[in-house]
Formats: structure tokens, sequence, C-alpha cells
């Protein structure tokens, strides 16, 4: 049986992955790799299945319980849930005021995230070298073709909830990134801070079904083609940078449902370019500061998780 001092371990290793997860660098399933729950957390996802079904129809809650390994599920959740709803207002706000710091602090987590992923392949060929080139090609693409306004229809927020959900178990991607490529970062964090009930049932219940649908996916690739996933996921990292530059030139704009006028259509320019085109301050100093920041807190992360493991 396992003592309370464990699950109050798994319930920050809960919070860590949620932390993860609301800034688009450190991928959670990163985290949960890292720190040595990973194999359980899938094997426990894959354990929702015809069994588990069975167990639920004739209302046997304890044999389900024990057969999707609840007490690690539900105490994960909680500590993911802790990080997600506490951590949501304070981005979006941050986010409004001090965009170029973020977006530079997100864009310093991307790059030194993307490094740790490829310290995991072991054996470098050509097929690798052609995943992340892949990888990097179709993130850039991606990136440079999607305007910044997608739908906000419910259909859309449960096909990006199913997308976004899959970096829980997908070392390297995380899921607000994934939200960042649909367009929808700062409008489910925004709903979350508003506690918008329709927008989050929906993109929850876009989770559930891409969790139990991709979880047996993700596990028959870095079983069967390990070194090629993990190139073709640093890859998609790499390209994404392309997305979260802090320093933009708005070229188009919209009016959404708040009548705020919001950018529809936006190209990188240098630092120092960005005075002269859009009048404001590039904060070209602050910004190196905080792509450092990134960097560290990463790397502070990845060495603690080894002497975690080590322990």
């Amino acid at each position: 049986m396992k003592k309370i001092t464990d699950y109050l371990l798994l319930y920050l290793k809960g919070i860590a992955m949620g932390s993860a997860d609301v800034v688009p660098g450190v991928s959670g399933g990163t985290i949960a790799f890292i720190t040595g729950i990973y194999e359980t957390l899938l094997n426990s996802i894959k354990s929702v299945d015809r069994e588990a079904l069975g167990y639920l129809k004739s209302l046997d809650i304890k044999g389900l319980w024990k057969h999707v390994n609840g007490k690690f599920l539900l105490t994960l959740i909680i500590g993911i849930a802790t990080s997600v709803l506490s951590l949501a207002k304070i981005i979006t706000e941050l986010l409004a005021s001090h965009p170029i710091q973020v977006w530079s602090f997100f864009f310093g987590l991307i790059i030194i995230s993307a490094l740790i992923i490829l310290r995991e392949i072991k054996n470098w060929n050509f097929g690798v070298m052609l995943a992340i080139l892949i990888g990097v090609a179709i993130a850039y693409f991606i990136t440079s073709s999607t305007p910044a306004e997608t739908p906000e229809a419910p259909w859309f927020l449960f096909i990006a909830g199913a997308f976004a959900i899959c970096a829980m178990i997908l070392p390297g991607i995380s899921g607000s990134f994934i939200l960042l490529l649909f367009g929808k970062y700062e409008y489910i964090l925004s709903a979350i801070k508003e506690m918008r009930v329709m927008d989050i049932l929906f993109f929850g219940l876009g989770c559930v079904f891409g969790i139990l649908s991709f979880a047996r996916l993700v596990s028959w690739l870095f079983k069967k083609y390990h070194n090629a996933t993990i190139g073709v996921l640093s890859g998609f990292m790499i390209g994404s940078l392309n997305k979260v530059w802090p320093w933009k030139e708005t070229v188009e704009t919209y009016i959404d449902r708040h009548n705020e006028v919001k950018p529809l259509y936006q190209v990188n320019v240098l630092p120092n370019d960005y005075l002269a085109k859009t009048s404001q301050e590039p904060f070209f100093i602050e910004a190196i500061g905080f792509a450092a920041a990134g960097f560290l807190i990463v790397l502070l992360l990845d060495r603690l998780a080894f002497y975690l493991k080590k322990d």
C-alpha cells in the first residue's frame, strides 16, 4: 500500500505536468517521462478498454477503479487541475500586459525543450535526420500559413482538445503549443479564467476522446519507431519557433465577439525594425533575459528530475 507521502509526491508531479501544459514549451508528457511516471501513466490510460467497460456495465466500481489504477490517475488529475486553474488567469493577464517578455520566455522554453528531447535519440542515422527536417518543415508551414483566427464553434474546440491532450502522453510537444497552432491558446485560457462552462465542456470532451484514442498509437510508435518519432517531435518544436517569435507586425485585424480588435494575420520582424513598424518599444534586453530564464528553468527541472529518478 502506498504511503501518503507517495501520493503527495505524485500530486506534485501532477502540478508540474499541469504547469508545463499551460506554458507552450515544456510538455506535460516530458515531465511525466523525466520524473519516472510515464510508463505507469500510459498503461493506466490504455487500461480504459473493453474490460473497463465491462466493469462499468456491471456497476463493479471497485473492480473498475482497480483496473484503471484509479488512485494514481485521480491524484495526478487533481495535481494537473490545480496547476491549470491557478495559472490560466495569471498567464492571460501577462500576455495582455507584457507580450514580448512572455513570448520570449516561451521561445527559450521551446528551444531548450527540443534539445532535451533530442537527447533521447540513441541511434543517429539518415532516417532520424530526415524525420527532424520533416518535423521542422511541417511545423514551419503550419505556423506560417495558418492565420490567428480559427472557429470558436463547439466542434472546433472539441478537435483542438483532442489534439492538445496528446501532449500529456507525448514527450516533446506541449498541449498549449498545439493550441497555439490551432489559434486557441489565449481563447481556452480566457475560457478557464471566465469559467465559460460550454467552451470548457466541449474542449474537455475532446480531451477525453483524444487521450483514449491516441494512447495506444503513441505507445506503438515509441516502441516501433522510437528514434524517428522523437526526431519528428523535436523538429516540430524547432519549426514552431516561428509561431512564438516575440516581435510581430499585425497585417490584418478582426473584431471578436466582445467587439475588441484582434490580430488576424501577423508577420515576424526583427527587433530593430519593430519600433519603426509598430511604434512600440521592443524591450530587446528584457526579451533576452526572459528567454534565458526559460532556458534555465527547463535545465533545472531536468536536473531535478534526474536526481529524483536516482533516488
